[in-house]
């Protein structure tokens, strides 16, 4: 079939035609924005899943929705070697910039921007063309401890957007790789700003174990956020997800071939995107059949190898691959660390280091005490396809 109307998108954050099985968070996203810019008590959000859920598709959708109820919207990935000050920094100027230009709001985002140079100048960050043209305001976000100096800055917007008649969203991608401190920090923030009742929200987004790290962080965090999981899609939404962009295009796909999709990628819907991708481009006509998908299914794991999975284990030293083959050739997780251990014939006090760093990298965490399970999909079946043989 042409393949310039193959409507499956497979890629990092790219929406896919039918954002399927998503209609619960979509909709608290929804409710909670539309109170927040009322002043009204509304819980932030964790959005937490694995590698291939649909996060980053989430908090795209949930930021149009936050400019659609009125929010100016600031978006960051937390990268593994950047300070969150530095992120923030051009983000809030930039809201800032938009705010002072509402007359009801000039003076409060004066009062706000005086912070931010106060912020800037504490932590060092280097401004570079985002400068702010003003003096520093004396005693406000300029003590040197994050959490305080966060808390004032964030309420500064906030008052600057309720004059403005406006709200301010954040939203963060890959919160894990933010650091303690960091973390802890935001918390304290969204805190103070859901005490004050102002139009400020925060979404982010990040792998299972996030909801841990928040709440070594800042007790508090398990009432102050909501964590909706980002899991598979059930088998009615994964067929949703194949069968309607293709039912849109005017094709068809049979029944067998639809559930052979849905078994293979086990409903993840990065996978379902690459598999319905894989199968148009292989059907001569419609509709999509067995061989199609049998076809799609060697060009699907191709390209998943060849992109996906290797520059996952890419960033692994020889010691962390060693330990994550090890763990694929367990089987199916989640393993117990102790059987790891086992497998490579080392006491588990040793390897301790090793596996901690493995999670801080994000490619496994701990869904219980004592076991150990991949951060990406069919990560194993990679390993166990392409790794151990190479032994």
């Amino acid at each position: 079939m042409d393949p310039v109307r193959n409507p499956f998108a497979p890629g990092a954050g790219s929406k896919p035609p039918e954002l399927a099985g998503r209609d619960i968070i979509i909709e608290d996203a929804l409710i909670a924005l539309k109170r927040s810019i009322l002043g009204r008590h509304a819980r932030p959000q964790m959005l937490l899943g694995l590698r291939g859920t649909g996060k980053t598709v989430l908090l795209n959708t949930i930021e149009n929705l936050a400019e659609d109820e009125g929010f100016l919207t600031s978006t960051i990935e937390a990268p593994e070697d950047k300070l969150l000050t530095e992120l923030l920094y051009p983000r809030l100027q930039q809201v800032l910039r938009k705010l002072s230009f509402v007359e009801a709001a000039k003076t409060k985002a004066y009062e706000a921007t005086k912070a931010l140079r106060s912020f800037a100048s504490v932590f060092k960050i280097q401004m570079g063309d985002f400068s702010v043209s003003v003096d520093p305001e004396p005693g406000v976000a300029d003590s040197g401890n994050l959490e305080y100096d966060l808390s004032d800055l964030f309420v500064a917007v906030g008052k600057a957007a309720q004059a403005a008649g406006k709200g301010w969203c954040l939203l963060v991608d890959e919160v894990q790789y933010l650091k303690a401190d960091e973390l802890a920090a935001l918390i304290v923030a969204m805190h103070q700003i859901s005490q004050k009742q102002l139009p400020v929200l925060f979404f982010g987004a990040g792998l299972p174990q996030l909801a841990g790290l928040s709440g070594d962080a800042k007790s508090y965090a398990e009432r102050l956020f909501s964590y909706p999981k980002v899991g598979p899609l059930n088998a009615t939404d994964a067929r949703r997800a194949i069968s309607g962009p293709i039912e849109d295009e005017g094709e068809e796909i049979t029944s067998t071939a639809l559930e052979k999709i849905i078994q293979t990628t086990e409903g993840y819907p990065y996978f379902l995107q690459e598999w319905g991708f894989q199968a148009w481009n292989a059907a001569a006509t419609s509709p999509v059949d067995m061989v199609d998908v049998d076809a799609a299914t060697g060009a699907a794991l191709k390209r998943l190898d060849d992109g996906f999975f290797q520059v996952r284990f890419d960033r692994l030293t020889p010691k962390e691959r060693e330990y994550v083959i090890a763990m694929s050739k367990l089987g199916k997780g989640p393993y117990r660390s102790s059987d790891v251990a086992e497998q490579l014939d080392e006491p588990v006090n040793k390897l301790g280091p090793r596996r901690a760093q493995i999670i801080a990298k994000g490619m496994i965490y701990s869904p219980q005490y004592g076991d150990i399970d991949f951060t990406v999909p069919m990560f194993d079946d990679y390993l166990r396809r392409t790794w151990e043989q190479a032994e």
